[in-house]
């Protein structure tokens, strides 16, 4: 079976626009740290987060080594770099005793690495091979974190990052994505194809599957679905729950953290109740609290809000959304199920998958501000409903952008795989982490594409992740 898909945007952006992207993720990382004050970037010492001072080092580190070091063969800027910003050599719970340079320190370190990486470009009308691939990784990464350090004031009950404004978005109907689209079965190509300009290895390489019929969920749950889960008991039931994901459930859901967190936290967010969402074992999503009144409420940054039961359920771990399919009678999407409904197209006779693929779900243009809630739009998630738009050829909504979601597959490598110089992105983590598609609202349009694959380990409720069901 052959099969194409559009290389997507990167293929026709040249020196400028790369330089531009360069200096836009940049700009965009300083805004989500700008505002913290010195303890805010140092922040309590826990397992699902980074010290703001230490990532945004690190992310210039990441781009020094690879492009100045590595790339053009130059010596480090700082003399014990490696030492605090290698990421592989430096243990997470050691980056709360480092002495880290001071912020301004860092920050005149992260213009001067960002400045001598686009003065060995700039002027040129087109970059080598090597200078492509290391440029777009560390560019890349960049975005990646920016993404992270929005969820990680989400987890720390930070103040807003102050650049968000939240749009109105008027063209939602919550009916017209109820119920399931039916997915034909047949041969079918996932991956990307060696045509593509960039990609990561864990993408490598395009294969041929063979999907039986099935039939998907047209939008990710909601937190009103899932409230039906929450006061149902669904988080007492034993038997809706898998071994691993019992046990999460009755350590409390995250790793037992320092008192001296609970201290800063209380602190923040001037809300001590929150900490049984960390501490006790759980009744319902980490952010949501139960109101007198029998509504609910969701911590958004800090401060709460009314639950909107309109939104997509977020911030729940792939073993919340393992033990809601169980109750609903559902299961999660495989992998290669979700790329085919996200990719795929019906034959001329409308009755079997044809052999074109998608780059996005909508099509093969890019991603355009009707298509999809990416950059940063919307401030955060908007209803499942939303987006028309960016329908998949099935009628399958929001599969790029809004939230990420979990899928049931375990992250492993695809048939050939080849590691990439950056051995330590994919290897290390097959096996031990679940595989997430689509990208967020947090999520640059220039990373995203449909054969992305994201990966966490079961345990994660902090990042920006919810789930669309399939039928069993």
């Amino acid at each position: 079976m052959s099969s194409s898909v559009s290389p997507g945007p990167l293929a026709t952006m040249g020196v400028k626009e790369l330089v531009a992207t360069m200096r836009d993720f940049r700009e965009r990382l300083l805004s989500l740290v700008n505002d913290l004050d010195e303890q805010q970037m140092i922040g309590p010492r826990i397992a699902i987060v980074n010290p703001p001072l230490w990532e945004i080092g690190h992310v210039a580190w990441t781009q020094e080594f690879w492009t100045l070091r590595h790339l053009r063969k130059e010596r480090p800027i700082l003399e014990h770099g490696d030492r605090l910003y290698n990421s592989t050599d430096v243990a997470h719970d050691t980056r709360w005793e480092l002495l880290l340079p001071s912020r301004t320190d860092t920050l005149a370190y992260m213009n001067e690495v960002l400045e001598r990486c686009i003065a060995g470009i700039d002027g040129k009308s087109e970059l080598s091979p090597d200078e492509f691939y290391f440029y777009w990784l560390t560019t890349f990464h960049e975005g990646m974190h920016a993404e992270a350090r929005a969820y990680t004031r989400q987890t720390l009950g930070y103040q807003p990052p102050p650049f968000l404004k939240p749009t109105a978005v008027t063209d939602v109907d919550q009916r017209a994505c109820l119920g399931d689209v039916e997915i034909p079965g047949g041969r079918f190509t996932i991956g990307a194809t060696q045509d593509f300009p960039f990609v990561f290895d864990n993408e490598k390489w395009a294969h041929e599957i063979e999907i039986k019929p099935f039939r998907i969920a047209r939008a990710p749950v909601t937190n009103g679905e899932f409230l039906e889960f929450v006061e149902e008991g669904g988080y007492r039931e034993r038997r809706y729950w898998s071994d691993d994901g019992w046990r999460w459930l009755e350590s409390g859901g995250a790793p037992q953290l320092e008192q001296s967190f609970a201290k800063f936290f209380s602190k923040t967010l001037n809300e001590p109740m929150e900490l049984t969402a960390f501490n006790e074992r759980l009744d319902h999503p980490v952010y949501w609290h139960p109101l007198d009144n029998g509504r609910w409420q969701q911590r958004v940054y800090n401060r709460y809000v009314l639950l909107n039961e309109d939104l997509p359920v977020l911030h729940v771990s792939w073993y919340e959304a393992e033990a809601f399919c169980n109750w609903s009678g559902r299961r999660l999407p495989k992998e290669s199920e979700w790329e085919v409904a996200a990719s795929g197209e019906f034959a001329a006779n409308g009755a079997q998958l044809s052999e074109r693929r998608r780059h996005y779900a909508w099509g093969d243009q890019p991603p355009r501000a009707e298509l999809a809630n990416l950059d940063w739009r919307n401030s955060g998630p908007v209803g499942v409903g939303a987006y028309p738009g960016g329908d998949s050829a099935f009628g399958c909504r929001q599969m790029i952008g809004n939230v990420w979601e979990w899928t049931a597959d375990e992250f492993q490598a695809y048939p050939g795989f080849t590691v990439d110089p950056y051995k330590e992105y994919s290897k290390p983590w097959f096996g031990t982490h679940k595989v997430l598609r689509g990208g967020c609202w947090a999520t640059s349009s220039l990373l995203i594409r449909n054969t992305w694959r994201n990966f966490y380990t079961p345990d994660r409720r902090d990042v920006w992740a919810g789930f669309r069901t399939c039928a069993k």
